[in-house]
């Protein structure tokens, strides 16, 4: 997970690109932000789907095949 001091630093540059726009500097420095954050969320997004299971109303899993073979491959299940 991104630190605090970098979520704030995103908000704070976005807040000022709507005020009073942005050097090329701080444009760059919000775009690489971004991008790490985005890389987190996506990493967090992946370890929270690769350990899902899914079952339906009667109590039969349905965990999509894909899923579960990423499962048996990383030994979660």
């Amino acid at each position: 997970m991104l630190s605090k001091e970098k979520l704030d630093r995103i908000n704070q540059l976005a807040r000022k690109a709507k005020s009073t726009g942005l050097t090329k500097a701080e444009a760059k420095e919000q775009s690489k932000l971004r991008g790490e954050y985005l890389q987190s969320f996506r990493a967090s997004m992946r370890q929270t789907i690769e350990n899902v299971r899914v079952f339906d109303p009667n109590g039969d899993e349905v965990t999509p095949l894909k899923v579960r073979k990423i499962q048996q491959d990383k030994k979660f299940h």
